[in-house]
């Protein structure tokens, strides 16, 4: 699963993060594989908000979709 599927709510880990550019991408922001995360919000056609601590970050879809997780963690 990705993360471009997450839904409000679901609570994941990031599993594999494919793309070298999209990993450096998730790097700026403390995010990496293994990470657990909550999807805070997620806009139709838009980014994927996600939640890493206390920080809330929109992931572009395009991105999102290079991100594999494990929901539930």
């Amino acid at each position: 699963m990705t993360l471009a599927e997450v839904k409000k709510g679901d609570r994941f880990e990031i599993s594999r993060i494919n793309d070298d550019y999209v990993r450096v991408q998730a790097l700026r922001f403390g995010i990496s594989d293994g990470a657990s995360l909550t999807c805070q919000n997620k806009i139709p056609g838009g980014p994927v908000i996600v939640k890493n601590r206390l920080q809330e970050i929109a992931i572009g879809r395009r991105l999102a979709r290079n991100i594999q997780i494990n929901l539930g963690s």
